[in-house]
This record gives C-alpha cells, sequence and structure tokens, in this order.
C-alpha cells in the first residue's frame, strides 16, 4: 500500500458515489494498485442542500462543483469525479478536467406506470423535471402537458414517481444504468427528437494543474474520444453562456477523424426552438463548438435570451 492514498472526492449521492466507484475500479485495473489506495472523500455541495428550489434561482449549476472544487484548491483532495453535464464551462485558476470516461448512453429515459412514450401520455398528464432543457423540450412536443418542478437525487425521484406524485419523468438513462436500474426505463427518447444536455451520459474528471503525479495516474483511463466530443460541446455552450437559465441541447458525434456537432436552444416555454448542425474535424473540436455557438447565437437574435 502506498502511504498516501489518492483522495477522490465526490458529492454523496448513490449516483456519484457509483461514479467515484467506477474510476477507482479503472485506475486499479490500470495501475495494479489495491483498494486500499484510494480514499474516497464524500463532499457536501450546496446544490444538495438546496433542494425547495431550481438552481436557475440560486446560482446555476455550480452549486454542485463549488465546495469540492473548493477541496481541490486546499489540496484536501486529489481529483475530482463529476457528471459532465454538471461542470460550468469556466473552472476555477489552477484546475482543469484533466481525464474523461468512456461515455455511457446520452439519451434522456421517459419513466412512467402509465404510457410507454411521452406521446403516449393522456392529455393534460403531469410531468416533474427540474431539468430546463427537458421541460421546454417536452412542452414543445406536448403544450397540453403541465411540467413540474421535481428535484432530488435519483431514487428520491423514482420515490416520488412511484408514489403518484407525477405521471412521468425523465432522467438520464446513463444514470440509471450505472445504479443497475435500467428496468425502470419505459422507453428511451431518440437523441434526433431530444437532444441531450451537452456533456450528457460523460463521467469527468478535474484535478490541480501541474499536478503532475495525479496526471500520469490518470492518463491511464482517459478516453480521448470522450474529451474530443466534450470539447466541441463545452465550447458550444461556453459561446451561449449556458446556464441552468437557459434550456440548451447539444451532442457531438465522432466518426474517425470527422466531427459532427448538433446544437438547439429553447424558449422555456418551448414555443420556440433554433437548431444548427456542423461537421468538421476531430482536431479542431474547440473550434467547431465556437462555430456552431457564434451561428445560432446569430441566427435567434439578440432579444431570443433577454426574454426570459
Amino acid at each position: 500500500m502506498q502511504s498516501n492514498p489518492l483522495r477522490i472526492g465526490t458529492r454523496g449521492s448513490a449516483l456519484a458515489l457509483a461514479q467515484a466507484h467506477e474510476t477507482r475500479s479503472r485506475l486499479m485495473a490500470a495501475h495494479g494498485l489495491a483498494e486500499d489506495a484510494f480514499e474516497i472523500v464524500v463532499i457536501k455541495t450546496s446544490g444538495d442542500k438546496i433542494q425547495d428550489r431550481p438552481l436557475s434561482e440560486v446560482g446555476g449549476k455550480g452549486l454542485f462543483t463549488k465546495e469540492i472544487e473548493e477541496a481541490l484548491l486546499d489540496s484536501r483532495i486529489d481529483l475530482a469525479v463529476h457528471s459532465s453535464k454538471d461542470m460550468p464551462t469556466v473552472l476555477p485558476d489552477g484546475l482543469a478536467l484533466t481525464a474523461f470516461l468512456p461515455r455511457e448512453d446520452v439519451r434522456d429515459a421517459f419513466l412512467s406506470p402509465k404510457a410507454k412514450t411521452l406521446t403516449d401520455l393522456p392529455q393534460g398528464a403531469v410531468v416533474g423535471s427540474s431539468s430546463l432543457r427537458r421541460q421546454a423540450m417536452i412542452k414543445r412536443l406536448r403544450p397540453d402537458i403541465e411540467v413540474v418542478m421535481y428535484r432530488g437525487n435519483l431514487q428520491t425521484r423514482l420515490r416520488k414517481l412511484a408514489a403518484g406524485e407525477v405521471d412521468a419523468t425523465l432522467l438520464a438513462a446513463a444514470g440509471l444504468r450505472r445504479l443497475g436500474l435500467e428496468a425502470e426505463i419505459t422507453s428511451l427518447l431518440s437523441e434526433d427528437e431530444f437532444l441531450p444536455a451537452v456533456g450528457q451520459g460523460a463521467i469527468c474528471i478535474e484535478s490541480r494543474e501541474g499536478d503532475q503525479a495525479t496526471l500520469e495516474k490518470l492518463a491511464a483511463i482517459h478516453d480521448p474520444d470522450t474529451q474530443i466530443r466534450l470539447d466541441a460541446e463545452r465550447a458550444f455552450l461556453a459561446v451561449l453562456d449556458g446556464s441552468c437559465r437557459t434550456p440548451i441541447g447539444g451532442l457531438a458525434t465522432l466518426e474517425g477523424e470527422k466531427l459532427h456537432l448538433r446544437g438547439i436552444v429553447l424558449k422555456p416555454d418551448g414555443s420556440e426552438m433554433h437548431e444548427l448542425e456542423e461537421t468538421g474535424t476531430a482536431a479542431k473540436a474547440v473550434e467547431l463548438g465556437k462555430s456552431v455557438g457564434e451561428r445560432l447565437k446569430t441566427k435567434m437574435g439578440s432579444g431570443f435570451l433577454a426574454d426570459h
């Protein structure tokens, strides 16, 4: 056993812990290390504490990373494991996303005891979702549906659904799979009609820039293809100043050196949507993301984001 275990910071939800354990397992396998060479450090974030309001009202997605990043900067942990879709596009000075695990299913899953698909839900059904993107896309497809705020970790949302608080909900398929809850999925929404959140399905690892010992360990589990796709998606999101206040979807796909990016922006009530796609090269992932973001910004006009 090494004298100082590698400290992995994570939120405390079942899904966050599953992602931290997956990271640890990959590092153990890559470096032939035992479990006691690692310490999993659970950090409670503001986003976990605030459950009664939409994140957009209290500071956005950074609420799920702030305390963890403070622990990284203070050297209380060596690396942090995050869901990529929770990561703000601007990171604190001295920190970087230094590894990505192979991306899981990017799709949204539809869960309901009352209907097979979103389209099949009865008129006026109630769907729970805390994601502005999902809310806007649901309203665009089914304006008659009532969408209600639906915070809480994955298990809490499943309990609320089982208790009949809502008729259906949407969750990331990747999270359900990582927790062995695939059987809960009623159907999967095609990414063609329901574009996922930027980074959905991808686990990212954040560490201190210049911490060579940690960077060398992470290099062995890093998936370059996932990074290329996320570089494009995050550059796209950064141009649009994507926060929890704007319904934005984006997905990059990679075939060989050919990188394709599709992005959408919606009004929160789903009444208006702008969409663009562009193909470029893997080597210019960031440029592709910026290009789609800038073109989409021009297409929707200056008043679009200011209206809400």
